[in-house]
Order: structure tokens, then sequence, then C-alpha cells
């Protein structure tokens, strides 16, 4: 009985458990951020910012909240790692991709990446959160801004391409179009944590609702 009582126990107050990636350039600030949400959900605080080196593969974290637990990978963001990213895609159940912006000089390359990372099919129908980094910078762009910055580049982008080819948007270019439009910019700072929790409830509600979306099918 008592076996029966503790399986009982343990089915009921289970927890899902579903996996984030935290992806971006190198120097984003996407280990501090990981680091900042360990500190504010876990009882053991995260790496001090000080300690923090460049990410060479992944570093993880997990965090405990209402029925549910979120599983974070961060994943390098130099070039020659950005090749493996896509092998956590199938897995994961939401994005964050992490845009420094303070650093106005590589938000071109960052876009391309997102560029990229908007193109993998698997990306599709994921919840996937733009996070506008180091907030805590007075030359940092805003959220609104970095939304804006990234929709003027991706609007060059498809004139240079309708100049080259000649061709007009097909259905995943338009699909893509949809998926900016609808897209959540938010301002967060990795350092002070500002902007952090509401990021990671965002995470928490899409990855719900995902799931609550699958089993309606």
């Amino acid at each position: 009985m008592y076996h029966l009582l503790k399986g009982l126990h343990e089915y009921l107050t289970r927890k899902e458990e579903f996996s984030v990636i935290i992806i971006g350039l190198d120097g984003a600030g996407k280990t501090t951020l990981l680091e900042k949400i360990k500190t504010l959900y876990n009882e053991t605080p995260g790496l001090d910012p000080s300690k923090i080196g460049p990410t060479v593969g992944q570093n993880t974290g997990k965090i405990s909240l209402p029925s549910t637990i979120l599983n974070f990978f961060d994943l390098g963001g130099q070039r020659g790692i950005r090749s493996i990213w896509h092998r956590y895609y199938d897995d994961c159940h939401a994005v964050a991709y992490v845009i420094d912006a303070q650093d106005r000089e590589r938000l071109s390359e960052g876009w391309e990446v997102f560029d990229s990372v908007l193109s993998s099919p698997q990306i599709l129908n994921l919840p996937l959160l733009l996070l506008a980094n180091k907030q805590d910078s007075p030359e940092s762009l805003s959220a609104t801004e970095i939304r804006h910055d990234y929709e003027e580049w991706d609007q060059r982008r498809r004139e240079s391409a309708r100049r080259r080819f000649g061709e007009d948007e097909d259905a995943e270019m338009e699909r893509k179009r949809q998926r900016i439009a609808s897209l959540d910019v938010m301002g967060v700072s990795a350092l002070d944590g500002a902007g952090v929790r509401e990021a990671v409830d965002w995470l928490f509600l899409r990855v719900q609702n995902s799931r609550r979306d699958l089993v309606d099918r």
C-alpha cells in the first residue's frame, strides 16, 4: 500500500519538463543571462559575471516553476559552434535569441544569424523570443528600436534578393514574414536582472500553450 500511495503521489506531483535553447552571437550575454536566471529562481546562485568566460560547447541550467521544469541550454555563439545549433532544434520546446543591443557594429551579423534560425523548418512552430540584452547600458537600443532595426534589415535583404534574382516571395518566405510581424521582442539586462523574470514568464506560458495545442490536435 505504501508503494502504491507513494507512486500515486509522485504521479500527481510530478512536473513536466521543457527544454529552452539560448542562442545568439558570442559576447551577446547568453551565459550571463542563464546564470542570472539560475540566481533568481534557484537556492544556489549562478556564477558571478566576473567569472564567466566564452562558452565552448554548451552550458546548462534548470529551474522549477509551478507544474513545470525548464531546462536551459546556452549554446556557444562563435562562428564555428553555430553549425551545431540545428542539432538542438528537434528536441527543444522554445528558443531565446539574445542580441547585444549595445554593439551596433555587429547588429547586421546578428540579424544574418537570426535570419538563418528563422529559416530552419524545425523552428517554424516553436515559441521564439528575441531578447535585446544589456539594457543597463545607456548606449543600448531599446526593444522597440531593436525590432525596427531588424525589420529594416530584413526589408533591405528582401529588396536586394528581388533585384538580384527577380523572384517573388514564395510560401516559405511569406510564412517567415508573418513570423517576423508577430515576433515578440523584450528588453533585458542579464547583469542587473531587469526584464529577466518577464522573459522567463513568457517562455513558461508559451511552452505550456504549445503543449496544449499539440494535445488538441
